[in-house]
């Protein structure tokens, strides 16, 4: 019996960007492209509610992206995430920006949880996020309707009802779950 091992080719990330795949169904991560999981009516109400919210706050402070591919550096190699929302504030941003994915870590990404997406996988995300300098991760959870926040070198907080989610990176922004959930249709 002879065996063929075939050894896959890992894409750079001008080759990931070059490719049909980098249209927002997928992710680079270590060289791979890894499909993105496909948002489901709970997530997609949650996304166009935060959107509404970050707009009506963050427009004029800088740059709000819906899938907006980020390419960033994940365990020494080139990565390519697609967060649900990313906000970039104006001082942070290129004068020269084009059309091409998010050049520098986000002030905030958003990751929207789908229900068959388990947290420890979302969980091992965000440390790649913050260990490649976006200053604030929050994974939402349209189920339990909470929301919960990472930044570096401190505790995560969750988030629920009434509420008020502050942080320093996003100044002026204050909002609560309950706010999000209701917009979005879905408060219990």
């Amino acid at each position: 019996m002879v065996m063929v091992q075939s050894r896959q080719t890992k894409l750079t990330l001008q080759e990931f960007l070059a490719s049909p795949q980098s249209n927002g169904s997928y992710e680079l991560v270590d060289g791979e492209t890894v499909p993105k999981v496909s948002p489901k009516r709970f997530h997609s109400k949650t996304q166009r509610a935060l959107l509404r919210l970050l707009e009506d706050w963050g427009e004029e402070r800088g740059e709000i992206g819906v899938e907006w591919a980020v390419t960033l550096q994940r365990r020494g190699k080139d990565w390519a995430p697609i967060p649900d929302l990313l906000f970039v504030s104006k001082e942070r941003l290129p004068d020269d920006l084009g059309g091409e994915p998010c050049p520098v870590p986000p002030d905030l990404a958003v990751e929207i949880i789908s229900p068959d997406q388990p947290f420890g996988e979302m969980l091992e995300k965000v440390l790649d996020y913050l260990t490649a300098g976006v200053l604030t991760v929050w994974i939402v959870d349209p189920r339990a309707q909470s929301i919960t926040v990472f930044v570096p070198e401190a505790a995560p907080a969750t988030y629920r009802g009434d509420l008020v989610l502050i942080h320093p990176a996003l100044p002026g922004l204050e909002l609560t779950a309950q706010q999000v959930f209701e917009r979005a249709g879905l408060s219990n």
